[in-house]
């Protein structure tokens, strides 16, 4: 209705003109109009450019092009003024800012000229926004009392208020936050009395802007709903478009990065419909560096290519310059090297024409990175030492202390251990009070250049530093050295440590065991859930707790930002403001871990979850059942080693090279994926595969088990694979006679942590249980699967084909037993965060798993493939394992690779039969393979099935 209540206010010939698309038809409507054009037509024309450029900034583009054709025409002076800041106006919201103040300055010529004072002062009014975006500060101040003396002689109080906001944008951009504040307040309450709706959707702008550079979060995402809620309500399309974006920008700098997503794609959409492309560019420009910093380089790189392009078009070099380096690194982190090169070179050459000197020697930094990773030490050493007299001699003391350590790393892989011990201990020094993640990895380079001159203490004690800065950091995520892979391979410090542990004293293998758990299961999918929006605790009574923890967390990682911002800003960083800044974060650590070590006691599991925290050797022991063994595997150095844990014991191994067993759990897939070919390729050599099959399940045997196999006294192993591991049935693993699963019970773990987190979890009491299906022609026997399990359940929910819907399992999922989805599985390997499974009218992927209750007793997901993960820095598992356990399931049944539906549906039947009466679920499972192995002698039909967590 506002909208219709703005174009109402214009003429019907003006409105018209606007909505015609073409040039030649506009002509030719102007050129049909029975009365005549004179300088009034133009000011009507502008003054529906001024309406009409919130709402609809193509619309006033076409009127601002007509003013210019009519002026022309008329050849008079003060028409072609108006028409002139018509276009400025356009020029300025399209974010052509120079090209703008062409046309301000010809209408302030021309209204100069002809003495009009009143239009002099609201030409220079509109042009200070591009003066400003544009860096021309001291002429803009200026102009601006010039303005102020026409409009006070004038009494215009109005306009005032309007300069007094512009000469607000100023101070602000000069860090005057405070003064900038206190002239927007006033003028807010200027247009709030004088102003038009306009006037109030741009002060509601400027007021969230300055709030968030005041570290005012609450107020600032207030503000901007306000003037959402406002621009709206007044029709103003673009602007509602700039407040959904703003809005966004606050979560992503807050790290609430699904609800950032989620309104980035939302203001996409919208930005589309009112042809705002800058907008539209920065969503994904914005969206490209959340994904860069969740690691999911694939989607960051296409959305970094998409804005570069979009910024390209618009003339914009700065952004397309920024574009093209995150695009470099996301092809980079993808192994994509020599495109990467390119795209540097490319996003150098674009900062050095916009004069910025800080980015081309952060584009030295990474080009040498990708080189170094290319073996090129000859070049990159060129660059990164060109890159050091930059930074050197500037504030960003952590940037110039990364040059040193891929220095440091090139005189290590050099055997220059002394020029390498040299460039660590230099960057050390210049991380002395810094909170840089480089600080770890200044100590873990120290380390291998100790190791590499065999002084295993100091290098045990330069690693035991690296790890307890890395422990201190594990939460940062938003800062841009994270998004250098030089500094990803957290995992080779925990490597470090394990090898300089081994064997190291009485007792040790308890301390190198702790070690081996830090390096498992990590924290970057565990900070994705804390930053869910729909986070709350699993028991109600703890909600006012949870939400002060997620506040704290969400205004940490909001400094975090903040002082990157500052870092990177060349024309005003104030040495001062990241001082405070600094301070301000470090009082917030305070304050958050102050609050978990108070939400503790009430909320262990959350609190291991969100803190990535491992649990202690003693507290694992405790959970692991008298008859049971856990068998942790881990690779150091290309070997893997085999941590035994008992109630009471704890040993280590070494066991295998790990190149042999990659290589035969390679030739072992081979032969389970022929099974895709079909039946009728697999009849006739069915006995062949069996024996190939075998074979390589005798040689992983040989490698992993036979050096262990002694020491496996128990009668139910909890096997946590690391790293290629985890796509390896071990229950499978044959010495020739026997399979592993013919003498034990077998369940897995994604780490010892999250083993023990499962098995405290309470039991469940009995009740009803929920099955789901999704059929098709692909898999007929899924519905004869689901009625097996309803039946052997005896009370279940049973949803088929299109009633088996995310909301069913929204609403009767919290309160089953047991939930059993036989559907398929989508397994993403190129973006895991997306793998999902087929519901009735949709996919429900790992985001949406994040924000399920489903605190079931067991949740089988008998579709393809649904227990792959992949395996990322630190042994971190994404897939929909990980998003079922932090849903609250105690214990996972998954397949590992593409499942037969008949011999599934049979192995579902006698599974959930054996449940009745199996001292466990891991028993029951292992009789009901048993079965089906007798029905089905290979294992692609009988070993699909892995169960994860709580032994119960």
């Amino acid at each position: 209705m506002a909208e219709l209540n703005q174009t109402n206010a214009m003429e019907p010939w003006i409105t018209a003109l606007s909505l015609i698309e073409t040039e030649t038809e506009r002509r030719s409507f102007l050129g049909q109009q029975l009365e005549p054009f004179d300088r009034q037509s133009v000011q009507k024309l502008y003054d529906a450019v001024v309406r009409l450029a919130g709402i609809d900034l193509k619309r006033a583009e076409r009127l601002a092009e007509a003013a210019s054709w009519i002026a022309s025409d008329l050849k008079d002076p003060y028409a072609f003024a108006q028409s002139s800041r018509a276009v400025g106006h356009v020029l300025h919201l399209h974010g052509k800012y120079r090209p703008a103040i062409a046309e301000y300055e010809k209408a302030l010529e021309i209204f100069e000229s002809l003495g009009r004072d009143l239009d002099v002062a609201r030409t220079i009014n509109g042009a200070l926004h591009s003066l400003i975006y544009d860096g021309q500060y001291e002429r803009a101040f200026k102009l601006g009392e010039t303005a102020r003396a026409i409009f006070e002689a004038n009494g215009d109080r109005l306009r005032l208020a309007r300069l007094n906001s512009n000469i607000a944008n100023i101070f602000y951009r000069q860090d005057r936050f405070h003064a900038a504040l206190e002239l927007y307040e006033a003028a807010y309450e200027e247009f709030l009395r004088l102003g038009e709706a306009q006037d109030v959707a741009a002060i509601l702008r400027n007021l969230a802007v300055c709030y968030t550079s005041l570290n005012d979060f609450d107020r600032a995402q207030k503000t901007y709903e306000l003037a959402r809620d406002h621009c709206r309500r007044h029709g103003f399309r673009l602007l509602e478009v700039r407040a959904d974006y703003n809005i966004a920008y606050l979560y992503y700098l807050r790290g609430e990065y699904l609800r950032a997503i989620e309104l980035y794609d939302a203001t996409r959409n919208l930005c589309e419909e009112v042809d705002d492309k800058y907008h539209k560019a920065l969503c994904d420009l914005d969206e490209s560096e959340i994904y860069l910093e969740l690691n999911l380089t694939e989607g960051g790189a296409e959305l970094a290519r998409a804005a570069f392009v979009s910024f390209q078009q618009l003339g914009v070099q700065y952004e397309s310059a920024k574009a093209a380096a995150f695009f470099a690194i996301a092809l980079s982190q993808q192994g994509r090297h020599k495109e990467a090169l390119e795209i540097f070179d490319q996003a150098r050459d674009l900062f050095v024409k916009e004069k910025n000197e800080l980015w081309p020697a952060l584009m030295d930094v990474y080009k040498a990175l990708v080189l170094y990773e290319m073996q090129d030490d000859e070049h990159a050493y060129d660059l990164v030492a060109s890159a050091l007299n930059y930074f050197r001699s500037s504030p960003l003391q952590a940037k110039a202390a990364i040059c040193e350590l891929l220095l440091a790393s090139m005189h290590l892989r050099a055997g220059e251990l002394s020029e390498a011990r040299h460039h660590a201990n230099s960057a050390l020094v210049r991380l002395q009070g810094a909170e840089s993640p480089a600080t770890y990895q200044a100590y873990f380079v120290l380390g291998q250049v100790e190791e590499a001159v065999g002084a295993v203490d100091l290098a045990r004690q330069a690693y035991q530093n690296a790890y307890a800065k890395l422990e201190d950091l594990r939460s940062h995520l938003g800062r841009e050295e994270l998004k250098i892979a030089f500094l990803q391979n957290k995992l080779a410090i925990y490597e470090g440590l394990v090898i300089t542990s081994l064997g190291f004293g009485p007792g040790q293998d308890r301390a190198t065991f702790e070690y081996v758990e830090r390096a498992k299961s990590r924290s970057l999918t565990d900070l994705i859930s804390f930053r869910a929006p729909s986070l709350i605790s699993r028991n109600p009574e703890h909600s006012a707790a949870m939400e002060q923890l997620r506040a704290l967390r969400q205004k940490l990682t909001w400094i975090y930002h903040q002082i990157e911002l500052e870092e990177l800003n060349l024309t005003s960083r104030s040495s001062a403001r990241i001082q405070r800044l600094k301070q301000q974060g470090r009082q917030m650590e305070d304050a958050l871990m102050k609050a978990f070590s108070q939400f503790q006691t009430v909320d262990q599991e959350f609190v291991g979850l969100q803190n990535a925290s491992t649990t202690s050797v003693e507290e694992m022991q405790s959970r692991l059942p008298e008859d049971a063994m856990l068998v942790e595997f881990y690779e150091a150095r290309g070997t893997f080693y085999a941590c035994l844990a008992t109630a009471r014991d704890l040993r280590i191994f070494p066991v295998a090279d790990a190149k042999r067993i990659r290589e035969h759990l390679r030739l072992l897939q081979l032969q389970l994926a022929k099974f895709r070919l079909g039946s009728d390729y697999v009849r006739p050599f069915r006995q062949l595969l069996l024996e190939a099959t075998q074979a390589h399940l005798q040689e992983l045997y040989s490698l992993i088990i036979a050096p262990i196999r002694k020491h496996l006294d128990a009668a139910h192993l909890v096997i946590v694979p690391h790293g290629f591991l985890h796509y390896l049935p071990f229950h499978a693993l044959a010495d020739g006679d026997r399979h592993l699963i013919d003498d034990y019970s077998i369940s897995y773990a994604p780490s010892g942590s999250v083993f023990t987190l499962c098995q405290a979890k309470s039991a469940v009491p009995a009740g009803r249980s929920l099955v789901m299906a999704v059929p098709d022609r692909r898999a007929p026997n899924i519905e004869q699967e689901a009625h097996f399990v309803a039946e052997a359940l005896g009370t279940a929910k049973l949803f088929v084909g299109d009633d088996a819907t995310e909301e069913n399992l929204r609403t009767f999922g919290p309160q089953s037993r047991y939930i059993h989805i036989a559907t398929h599985g989508y397994f993403r390997q190129d973006n895991p965060m997306f793998s999902s499974i087929r519901l009735g009218s949709s996919w429900l992927n790992l985001f949406d798993l994040y924000q399920f209750h489903l605190d079931a007793e067991l949740v089988t997901l008998s579709g393809c493939g649904t227990g792959m993960n992949v395996v990322m820095g630190g042994d971190e598992l994404i897939g929909l394992v990980r998003g079922l356990l932090y849903a609250g399931a105690q214990t996972l049944l998954v397949s590992l690779w593409e499942i037969h539906d008949q011999s599934t549906a049979e192995l579902m039947r006698d599974f959930y039969q054996a449940c009745k009466t199996a001292r466990n679920k891991a028993v029951a499972l292992r009789q009901a393979v048993l079965q089906a192995r007798e029905q089905h002698p290979h294992p692609y039909f009988w070993a699909a099935f892995a169960m994860v967590g709580k032994i119960s």
